[in-house]
């Protein structure tokens, strides 16, 4: 064993180890051991992971649960679905082993075989009821299967090999879990951003793949997000940071960690060596490092007053998740107009298709983005058929809320970086309420804008995107709609057409259409044509109003009428936007030539 950092005197009183023994059934060995146990000692797996929310139920992977002191089984029972009783003499060690399938490619949980393994410590670490507190440590052991394998995690190494296998530590249980693990042969590269190492693993990469063009595309994201909020020289949260990367045929996704990042993407998606133009994915790959990687500040730290201590039996609710997914996703597209990775033609198509996804969301009359919040445990994270007409996404309309308040803000000699870096100056980089958001764009004197700001956070009307953005050299134009949104469908087109949506008040729902239909032709004077797409419509509807829509439904066939001319005179949905005034839209993109307000700071 390699000591490459500096042990504690005593050893952690709670101890995990994790082997993974059994790749080909997905499953992880654990021992937790427990120095000092309590005479009932209540043990629990978490039903969630910050930063997802929803109630994922992990314990329904663990099995097999037994415990033993100094050799000598003790009686193990189990008080609910994720919590266990175990029987202790005082004063003697505990060990408890089981095991977790590990059979989940997302970033969320757990996987393991032959090629990789993976975990969270919310999916593989039993929580010591009464020793949260106390420090823990975590011994990942080779085995077999696995000799051959590389190690990558946030946590601090204590005792590992050349490879990782070895012991780290954390200094309690929260820190533990938010230290998710990759284990396999991955390739591997480094960088210093901001004078914070940083550590980049990537599997399951094609042989194409340009691993210095992403190392050194990612050391400029993390440059400028380190210099934006710490523009006063203060030092960045983490010690070190790493980024881990898994490659598939075809996914997306991340969540974030306190000093690491859980990735997901497609192969196609990675920049190819000898191409000097990336695909469109890869610029959609650095949005989602951007993201996750604001939320190191932003959420991780920053956050809301509701988690200053996570609950892990149950759902913790906030109504500011507007603020911490929805402005991190305002900044994620424009730190790569800051770091010079996309332009601003770039970045304004980006804007542009945020802003016509939320128009084209009937939700947005329903649903507030605060209730968009408090409601992610139940709609946001469980989409379905009516999603879209009952709810507004708090990332996307989050981030309209953003942009209209940074450009309401740059029109009153301030930005959204002010209040950005005042709140994390006036919480110290903790917790904090809508009203301390309220209080910072306040202090920066913008009293009349605070007060906007909360209109568009609880209301449900549309937010004044035209007024503002032409305040700042955009301005807006009408563009048609597809003949989807004409019709009022989201549709899936493979040799017929499959309507995944039918949206709140259009001429598809005035048909009768609905969710799960099959449509399989139209009947348009007295003619009868099949349709395999949906622009095969208005080709054989020809100038006809009226026609009749056959659809397939629990294996009937139903002859709809359907009124195009509906569909003809619907409002236009989409907004275009075009440059009037390049010098504004500079100044606002890049964050600079706003002298005033960068002299202008937010109260202590």
């Amino acid at each position: 064993m390699t000591t490459v950092s500096h042990a504690t005197g005593n050893q952690p009183g709670i101890r995990y180890t994790v082997q993974a023994n059994a790749v080909d059934a997905h499953l992880f060995d654990v021992q937790l051991h427990i120095a000092q146990p309590a005479v009932e000692q209540i043990l629990s797996l978490p039903v969630w992971i910050p930063g997802s929310y929803l109630v994922r139920e992990f314990a329904k992977n663990l099995q097999g649960l037994s415990a033993t002191q100094n050799g000598q089984v003790t009686a193990a029972k189990q008080l609910t679905k994720n919590q266990w009783k175990i029987g202790c003499s005082p004063d003697t060690a505990c060990t408890i082993s089981y095991q977790v399938c590990a059979y989940d490619t997302s970033v969320r949980t757990a996987w393991l075989d032959r090629r990789r393994g993976f975990f969270n410590g919310t999916s593989l670490c039993l929580r010591v009821h009464g020793q949260e507190d106390t420090p823990h440590a975590l011994e990942v052991l080779s085995s077999p299967a696995t000799q051959n394998w590389q190690i990558a995690t946030g946590l601090t190494a204590t005792q590992v090999d050349a490879n990782g296998f070895g012991l780290y530590t954390a200094a309690h249980y929260d820190e533990l879990v938010d230290c998710p693990v990759e284990m396999g042969q991955f390739w591997r590269g480094s960088f210093t951003a901001g004078g914070v190492p940083h550590e980049f693993v990537v599997a399951g990469a094609a042989p194409s793949f340009d691993g210095e063009r992403l190392l050194a595309d990612t050391q400029k994201i993390c440059e400028a997000e380190i210099a934006f909020w710490h523009a006063d020289g203060s030092q960045p949260p983490m010690d070190r940071y790493v980024f881990m990367l898994n490659v598939v045929d075809d996914n997306y996704g991340g969540l974030e960690h306190r000093n690491s990042t859980a990735l997901i993407c497609g192969r196609r998606d990675l920049p190819r060596k000898g191409e000097a133009k990336a695909a469109e994915g890869y610029n959609t790959l650095l949005g989602l490092i951007s993201h996750e990687y604001f939320h190191t500040w932003n959420v991780k730290r920053l956050r809301p007053a509701e988690f200053a201590r996570y609950d892990y039996e149950q759902e913790n609710y906030t109504e500011l998740l507007w603020f911490f997914e929805g402005f991190t996703s305002y900044y994620d597209d424009l730190f790569l107009r800051r770091a010079g990775l996309i332009d601003s033609a770039q970045y304004l198509k980006l804007i542009t298709r945020t802003i016509n996804q939320v128009l084209q969301t009937p939700g947005r009359h329903v649903q507030s983005v605060a209730e968009s919040s408090y409601d992610a445990w139940v709609k946001y994270y469980r989409q379905d058929e009516n999603t879209a007409n009952h709810t507004v996404s708090y990332y996307t309309k989050g981030s309209l809320v953003a942009l209209c308040l940074d450009l309401a803000l740059r029109s009153n000699a301030s930005s959204l970086d002010d209040v950005m870096r005042g709140l994390w100056r006036k919480s110290d980089g903790g917790p904090i309420s809508e009203a301390d958001v309220l209080a910072v764009v306040t202090d920066l004197g913008n009293a009349d804008i605070a007060q906007q700001l909360q209109s568009w956070v609880h209301s449900r009307t549309d937010l004044p995107l035209r007024e503002l953005l032409s305040q700042h050299g955009i301005n807006t134009k009408a563009e048609p709609a597809q003949l989807a949104q004409k019709l009022g469908l989201r549709v899936q087109e493979n040799h017929s057409v499959q309507i995944k949506t039918v949206l709140r008040g259009g001429p598809a729902e005035q048909a009768g259409m609905m969710a799960g239909d099959e449509w399989l032709a139209i009947k348009a004077d007295q003619q009868y044509w099949r349709i395999n797409k949906l622009d095969d419509v208005p080709l054989y509807a020809g100038a006809a109003n009226q026609v009749t829509a056959w659809v397939a439904r629990d294996r009937m066939i139903l002859e709809l009428p359907l009124d195009l001319s509906g569909a003809a005179t619907q409002a236009i949905s989409n907004l275009g936007l075009e440059v009037s005034d390049k010098t504004a839209v500079q100044r606002w993109l890049t964050g600079v030539g706003n002298e005033e307000g960068e002299s202008k700071g937010a109260a202590e």
